[in-house]
C-alpha cells in the first residue's frame, strides 16, 4: 500500500533569519491524525522549524508542502487559510480585547467552534468576559491553543505549549493535547510537550536531528555515553518492561502503545 499524503512535508528545507541559517537540510513528514514531538537542545532550531513551517523565516532553500501543495513561498496568513494553525511560544494573545474577543477575531468554520473549545477547556468559559492581560499563565496558554483551534486548521504547530507552567496546569494541557491527537484528521507537531507521541524527531548535535517512535528516543537517551567534562552520568535503577522496549518512564509497567 502507498505511504498516505502527508499532511506537512519539508523537502531538503535550508532557513534562518536574514543571512543566518538556523536549520539546514530538514526533510520531515507528519501524516493525518499523527502527532510529531520535536525535541532537542535549547538553539538547535526546535523554535526555527516551527516558524518556518508558518512562514515567519527565511526561506533559503528546500519546499513546504501543506496537503501536496507548495507553500514555501506563500504569507503566512495564506497559509492559515489554508489549514495551518500555529500556536507561538510567547501566545502573542490580545491583551486589551477580552477572552472571547480573541477567539472570535480567530474563528472560522469549521468543526471547532467557540462552544466546542469551551468544553475542551472549562476554565476559558469561567473567564470569557476578562481581557488578556487579566489572565494567568496558563489560561493565557489554554486561550493561544483554543485561538489557534477555532481556525479550524488541519495541522497545528505549537511551540513549547507547557514551558513555565504549574504541574496542575501541565497535567490539564496534556490531557487536551491528548484529545487533540486523537480528534479525526487532525495533525499534530509541537516542541517538548509532556503527552507522549507517536513520533518523535529529535537533534543532538545540530539542527538536521533524526526521526522515530517514541521508544528509539528512549533507548538512545539511556545508552551508556562517555560523560561530559563536569557532568555526572546518573543511571536510573532497572525496572520491569516487555523485551526489546525501554522506557524512560519507571512508573509504566508495559511497553508504550508507541511501541507496540
Amino acid at each position: 500500500m502507498a505511504n498516505p499524503e502527508p499532511a506537512l512535508e519539508f523537502a531538503g528545507v535550508l532557513a534562518g533569519y536574514g543571512e543566518t541559517i538556523v536549520i539546514e537540510s530538514v526533510d520531515l513528514r507528519v501524516s493525518r491524525g499523527e502527532t510529531l514531538s520535536i525535541i532537542g537542545r535549547n538553539g538547535v532550531g526546535k523554535t526555527t522549524l516551527l516558524a518556518t513551517a508558518m512562514g515567519f523565516t527565511t526561506l533559503h532553500r528546500g519546499l513546504i508542502r501543506l496537503h501536496g501543495a507548495d507553500v514555501s513561498r506563500q504569507r503566512p496568513y495564506r497559509r492559515a487559510g489554508a489549514g495551518l494553525g500555529y500556536v507561538p511560544q510567547e501566545r502573542e494573545i490580545f491583551p486589551s480585547l477580552t477572552l472571547l474577543e480573541n477567539l472570535e477575531v480567530a474563528a472560522r468554520p469549521g468543526p471547532w467552534s467557540v462552544a466546542t473549545v469551551f468544553e475542551m477547556f472549562p476554565r476559558l468559559a469561567e473567564r470569557r468576559r476578562n481581557r488578556g492581560d487579566q489572565l494567568s499563565g496558563g489560561e493565557q496558554q489554554m486561550l493561544a491553543i483554543a485561538r489557534a483551534l477555532v481556525g479550524n486548521p488541519s495541522v497545528i504547530l505549537m511551540d513549547e505549549p507547557t514551558e513555565g507552567l504549574a504541574p496542575v496546569i501541565v497535567e490539564e494541557l496534556a490531557r487536551s493535547l491528548r484529545r487533540l491527537a486523537e480528534a479525526d484528521g487532525l495533525a499534530l507537531a509541537h516542541g517538548r510537550a509532556r503527552s507522549r507521541p507517536r513520533r518523535l524527531r529529535w537533534t543532538e548535535r545540530g539542527p538536521q536531528g533524526r526521526s522515530g517512535s517514541a521508544c528509539d528516543a528512549d533507548r538512545r537517551r539511556r545508552a551508556v555515553r562517555p560523560p561530559a567534562a563536569g557532568l555526572r552520568v546518573i543511571r536510573r535503577r532497572p525496572w520491569a518492561a516487555r523485551p526489546g522496549c525501554v522506557s524512560a518512564r519507571p512508573r509504566r509497567t508495559e511497553c508504550p502503545s508507541a511501541c507496540r
